[in-house]
């Protein structure tokens, strides 16, 4: 869309159901926010929403964790992350809740247009049932031993240790949450958006329109779900918390927190409509707005396929982008709430924000160094030291002493107030940085209309390093010293410091989407009004008025010193073993937990029978995003074995590829295939799988000893 009317731009809902981590923020709304700021300083028409996701399994269970109700944690962690965001300067138009009415209604009168207009499927299936409690049983209240690593304490849609989706039906030995028995299937019925009606459309709306101007990262995941076929989707299911289905047949069901969430985003624009004033419609239905969804990796298929389906279907525009980042791990581990892996943007706010020393200087230190390292389109990781040297090295040294040295200067040799430029004596130099000025405005903003942050930011400072190139060159300091010999070198003096104080000005300008608290310090310093800060100014040299009288200079940022560096590191560790322990997990990646199993002689060893097969076929499960079937050849015969390693392998790249097999295994039965063998897998730090496999190319059926 080459020139929208307006722009509605979407951060992902965070679940309030504990504190969020600043691998959240870097995700999704930090570059959320820094592209909203840039559009609003272009003076376009734009609304930023975002909301609490309040629904789904995760509540209840941190309200058992916590021994209270659903709604007190809501309440809670609504009011504490919709702060955290505010004190971090993520400036939504309108932070809701999907707990609200509004969205009740929303969201209801969203299924009752889809299932009135035959969109749905009703279907009955058998499903986990708890007998002692009358339950049906979401998928976190299922628990049992992952088919992947043998971890005992797996959740029914995920394995914690290794960090495996899952579905209850592949786990060994299920049992209930609630009471602690084996759950049996019973039948239950419910409404299924049949995703696999609409391939044709997802395969020319995303693989064609849009496989060049969406990240590589987005449409590879997207081709490889479309690819693997796309299977009804429950939008219904048997749940005591969320959004009531709206039929007299649906007694007991919810709506699926993935159906009602995203919706969310509707529901927050019709509630900012009506505190302003405004008609929401537009923003959802006219084909003249660009919508942007802002979120992590995974959450892709959910606003790429499922979501965009689910607007089609009921008359809305489709999202024009959806800029997903990786992940950003922390000191050489992924970050972890369960094992309290993580800097929460709390902690941060309570030892840099929160202190005399802090405030929000420290909220842009932490804005830079995320956007210096945000995983655009790989894994990222924070390191203290990391935050450290960004800030000391950069904006303190480079950024900083740029915009401080220009106001000491002016102060000491131009009285305080902007010199004139004497155009009789400019040369190359000053027209060579005039030049720089102008061309970095572009590139910007050419980087920031494609979501390239990190490059866009990078040459903000550039700019800056380019400041403080030119003043070494002009040497105003230098140059005072001849005056009086020569009183016309004033003019050069006039010339260097004019050039940087309107480069000063570009930079308010430039580093406002980024670093906005900066840029209000910097209006702050020149004495002028935050109008300036609109984008048309950018490029500009004629910003601050000959004979203006300036601010004394300010420190714009502080130096992080090694003490504070050592007592953050410190404390990660300390927060995180106790947790680590609990849970069984990796402490860290140079010192694994090697065996947390109990102890066993070699005689149990000796049982399991381990032989080297080779791939001969690979083929995914139908209806089973983690499952590949095999046809391993182990040398005496050919054996059929069910493998959850569909999210990390390609059935076409393992073909012919040996593995190790534990080949004396009880057959088993996973989708209705029968398993008769297990592949042996590692697990590397970054929780890839990789075969266990000989070195060399041996013949099928080897033994491993």
């Amino acid at each position: 869309m080459n020139n929208p009317k307006r722009y509605l731009i979407t951060a992902a809902l965070p679940y309030a159901n504990g504190l969020k981590h600043v691998g959240h923020l870097a995700g999704c709304y930090l570059p959320a926010d820094t592209y909203v700021r840039y559009l609003k300083a272009q003076k376009r028409d734009v609304v930023f929403v975002c909301g609490s996701d309040e629904h789904g399994t995760a509540i209840p269970i941190q309200a058992t964790k916590e021994g209270t109700t659903p709604q007190a944690i809501i309440d809670k962690y609504h009011t504490i992350i919709k702060q955290n965001f505010d004190d971090l300067s993520i400036s939504f138009d309108i932070y809701h809740r999907t707990s609200a009415p509004l969205h009740h209604e929303t969201a209801q009168e969203f299924f009752t247009y889809l299932n009135d207009r035959g969109e749905l499927e009703i279907k009955e299936s058998e499903q986990y049932y708890d007998e002692a409690t009358k339950t049906f049983l979401a998928d976190r209240y299922i628990k049992g031993t992952c088919p992947n690593c043998g971890y005992d304490n797996a959740f029914g849609d995920q394995c914690e240790r290794c960090g495996t989706s899952l579905s209850p039906d592949e786990l060994i030995n299920p049992v209930s949450t609630i009471s602690g028995n084996a759950p049996i299937k019973k039948a239950t019925k419910h409404w299924y958006l049949p995703l696999n009606k609409h391939e044709a459309w997802l395969r020319e709306w995303i693989l064609k329109e849009h496989a060049n101007d969406w990240r590589s990262t987005v449409v590879g995941q997207c081709k490889s779900w479309i690819e693997g076929g796309l299977q009804p989707r429950a939008v219904t299911r048997d749940l005591d918390w969320g959004i009531k289905v709206p039929l007299p047949d649906a007694e007991g069901k919810m709506l699926y927190v993935w159906f009602d969430a995203p919706i969310g985003y509707i529901s927050a624009t019709k509630q900012w409509a009506l505190d302003n004033n405004k008609d929401w419609k537009p923003y959802w239905y006219n084909q003249d707005t660009q919508l942007v969804h802002f979120i992590g990796k995974d959450n892709i298929v959910f606003h790429c396929i499922i979501f965009p389906v689910m607007l089609k279907l009921h008359g809305n525009i489709v999202p024009t982008n959806v800029p997903s980042n990786e992940f950003l791990n922390l000191e050489g581990d992924k970050m972890s709430t369960s094992r309290n892996w993580k800097l929460e943007m709390q902690d941060y706010i309570d030892d840099f924000v929160n202190k005399e020393n802090g405030g929000k200087q420290c909220v842009d230190m932490l804005r830079y160094y995320l956007t210096q390292i945000a995983p655009e389109t790989k894994d990222s990781e924070f390191t203290w030291k990391g935050f450290q040297d960004a800030i000391n090295s950069e904006l303190v040294s480079i950024f900083g002493n740029f915009v401080n040295r220009t106001w000491v200067l002016m102060h000491k040799l131009c009285g305080g107030k902007v010199p004139k430029l004497h155009d009789d004596v400019l040369d190359d130099t000053d027209k060579l940085l005039v030049t720089d000025i102008q061309q970095a405005k572009t590139k910007i903003q050419s980087l920031l209309e494609e979501y390239k942050f990190r490059e866009a930011l990078f040459e903000v400072i550039d700019l800056s390093r380019k400041g403080n190139q030119y003043m070494q060159k002009k040497e105003p300091w230098i140059v005072a010293k001849t005056l009086e010999a020569n009183p016309d070198n004033q003019k050069l003096i006039d010339n260097a410091l004019h050039l940087c104080l309107q480069l000063t000005a570009n930079l308010a300008i430039l580093v406002n989407p980024f670093l906005p608290n900066t840029a209000t310090k910097l209006c702050y310093m020149m004495k002028v009004v935050d109008k300036m800060l609109d984008w048309e100014n950018a490029g500009k040299i004629r910003l601050l008025s000959v004979g203006y009288s300036l601010r004394e200079p300010q420190l714009l940022f502080r130096k992080i010193e090694d003490e504070e560096i050592a007592v953050q590191i410190e404390k990660l560790k300390a927060n995180s073993k106790p947790q680590i322990e609990k849970t069984n997990k990796v402490e860290e990646k140079q010192h694994p937990e090697v065996n947390t199993k109990s102890e066993i002689v070699f005689d149990d060893f000796a049982k399991i029978d381990l032989k080297v097969g080779t791939i001969i076929s690979a083929e995914k499960v139908e209806k089973a995003d983690k499952l590949l079937k095999l046809e391993v050849d182990l040398g005496f015969e050919k054996r059929t074995i069910v493998s959850g390693i569909a999210l990390h392998f390609k059935p076409e790249d393992i073909v012919g590829k040996q593995v190790t097999v534990v080949t004396n295994l009880a057959p088993r039965k996973m989708r209705g295939i029968e398993s008769n063998g297990m592949i042996l897998m590692a697990e590397d730090s970054e929780g890839k799988l990789h075969f266990v496999k000989p070195e060399t190319v041996i013949n099928a059926g080897a033994g491993v000893s």
